[in-house]
């Protein structure tokens, strides 16, 4: 029939960052089945590919969601950490698609590009293109609570680490993105965020316990415990 949907069954890239997060929800929103939340816990810092700060804690954002957590350790050597991916998805069965939360960088569109060719999977980037204001102003309007974790970008200090991107931090970056050239999803390596409630979780996180480390130009907000709070 002209114009019929079929739903997929899919599995989700997920960092607990707002975009992941955020493509999580546009995917269920269009009738897809999120099967699984597949997280690399890479070892490399500085990885092109994945998040690293706050990573473990995402356990308790899946449990939230009500979804089913695949970790996948790796190395977080440059290329490897893709294949390493790649391995992990081969080992899931009945899936369809692969939904990404990628929003600009071409680097991590190719390479998981590359993945879906090769395992035979739909390649969904409901994110892809879409401008970095409206996307952090449809965020916060639909009720994401989302707090930056790591900062390393002019413009950025301290201060940011541990706030929330609320309206008021917005327009500040709205701001910083015209003085100094800033992405202001963060998509070119200035920053790293963690969702403590949206529209798709379960239960409200809230932050008991969490330490600012600052190494003079960039930092991270490393969070120590987390309360978990069922909604009414």
């Amino acid at each position: 029939m002209v114009g019929e949907y079929s739903a997929l069954r899919v599995v989700s890239l997920f960092s607990g960052g707002k975009d992941s997060t955020y493509a999580i929800y546009r995917t269920l929103l269009e009738g897809n089945s999120v099967e699984y939340l597949v997280t690399v816990i890479t070892r490399n810092p500085d990885s092109w590919m994945f998040h690293r700060i706050n990573v473990e804690m995402t356990r308790y954002q899946a449990d939230a969601i009500g979804i089913k957590q695949i970790m996948v350790p790796s190395m977080g050597i440059k290329e490897e950490e893709v294949e390493d991916l790649k391995a992990a998805l081969e080992r899931l069965s009945g899936v369809e698609g692969l939904v990404s939360g990628v929003v600009a960088s071409r680097y991590q569109r190719n390479r998981i590009e590359k993945i879906c060719e090769e395992l035979g999977l739909e390649c969904i980037m409901p994110l892809w293109g879409m401008e970095p204001e409206r996307l952090l102003r449809e965020q916060y309007a639909l009720g994401f609570e989302t707090i930056v974790t790591s900062v390393s970008a002019e413009g950025l200090d301290e201060s940011w680490l541990g706030r929330k991107l609320d309206e008021a931090a917005i327009e500040e970056l709205r701001w910083l993105s015209k003085k100094f050239g800033i992405n202001m999803c963060f998509e070119g390596g200035e920053g790293e965020t963690f969702v403590l409630d949206c529209p798709i979780f379960r239960k409200r996180l809230r932050v008991k316990e969490a330490v600012k480390k600052w190494f003079g130009y960039s930092g991270v907000y490393e969070i120590l415990k987390l309360d978990c709070i069922d909604k009414v």
